[in-house]
């Protein structure tokens, strides 16, 4: 904090409109001083380590280096390091790995409102506020199957268009091996094809669209 009890944030944002309206938005509150805004993980990574503020206000999707790898350098760098997480990413796995690197809490910018004010607050003070949305994904998540690293990376070739041919050879495993992990893939997901799985993984946030 200042010497003033001003709340030093940083904020993290890769569009410059949205950063500057972040920031006005902080800055009506006296209680904030914003000591920093960038627009990439490796910038905020070294803003992190040269200010140490109090909070830290995260974008998921970010150049250079993602949301959720700067949650965890800066995690590292300091354990006590208070983290809000403010996205577009609505899926249960996105929430699951931001919060798994170390965030505090998960806001949607969709759904913005005096909700970001109050949470930065309640994070500096320790705690970790959590939306009735955002509880309610990660309830029902806690109820399906994880896909493993493999499958994971099985269901971004395919959405990527490739067979199982290409698939096999990408991943130097072979066809049969794609057929069985795509099995398991439908399963753990709820779906009978390759179409439905990968629809269902971009709503989930297990994949992302470059």
């Amino acid at each position: 904090m200042t010497e003033d009890g001003r709340i030093r944030v940083l904020v993290v944002e890769d569009h410059a409109i949205v950063r500057d309206g972040l920031i006005l938005c902080l800055q009506r509150d006296p209680q904030f001083d914003v000591v920093g805004a960038v627009g990439n993980g490796a910038e905020a990574v070294e803003a992190f380590l040269h200010h140490r503020p109090d909070v830290v206000l995260m974008d998921l999707q970010l150049p250079v280096m993602s949301g959720v790898d700067a949650i965890r350098a800066i995690r590292r760098a300091d354990r006590d390091a208070h983290i809000v997480v403010l996205t577009m990413y609505e899926g249960d796995e996105d929430i699951r790995r931001a919060l798994d690197a170390g965030a505090a809490t998960y806001l949607l910018k969709a759904s913005l409102s005096d909700h970001l004010i109050d949470s930065i607050k309640k994070v500096h003070r320790g705690d970790r506020p959590m939306s009735p949305e955002i509880q309610t994904r990660l309830d029902t998540r806690a109820g399906r199957p994880s896909l493993t690293n493999r499958e994971t990376q099985i269901v971004e070739e395919v959405s990527k268009g490739h067979r199982n041919k290409e698939i096999a050879a990408s991943l130097d495993i072979s066809e049969e091996t794609v057929e069985v992990h795509l099995k398991n893939i439908f399963t753990k997901l709820g779906v009978h094809d390759r179409t439905a799985a990968v629809r269902v993984a971009l709503r989930r946030g297990i994949i992302h669209l470059d």
